[in-house]
């Protein structure tokens, strides 16, 4: 995806109460500069005690950026918005590791399962009284 830097300064994921994403569905949602400024708060808030005030921002606006000596220092975001980030980040390392596995896959070493049993050395019956929990 494009995206022209002089307005959107931002991507993160959100996860549903959007009625065209469904519940638990994720969705980018992007953010203009003047959404971005919205959510920049000076840390000076948090030394005058306004900590828990600006923690329930952030669970009902989403992301606020805490601005120390005019620079961001820090980002702050709710517990469900940063498992839905690390979700999608483990999600992304698993699609490249498959896809990096996929490229080179090499059918002509797939064995069947016959194979498997007589060079392990079981048998099928073996296999079969076998008692095995998944998790």
């Amino acid at each position: 995806m494009l995206c022209n830097l002089s307005t959107i300064t931002d991507i993160y994921v959100k996860t549903g109460s959007h009625a065209d994403a469904g519940a638990g569905k994720k969705r980018l949602v992007l953010m203009s500069v003047t959404g971005m400024l919205k959510t920049m708060i000076p840390i000076s808030r948090f030394n005058k005690g306004e900590a828990n005030k600006i923690f329930d921002e952030v669970e009902t606006t989403g992301t606020k950026i805490v601005v120390k000596n005019n620079k961001p220092a820090c980002v702050l975001i709710s517990p469900a918005q940063y498992e839905s980030l690390m979700e999608m980040l483990s999600d992304y390392v698993l699609r490249e590791e498959a896809e990096t596995r996929m490229e080179h896959y090499d059918s002509s070493e797939n064995r069947t399962q016959e194979q498997m049993l007589r060079e392990f050395g079981i048998t099928q019956s073996e296999l079969d009284a076998m008692d095995v929990e998944l998790e």
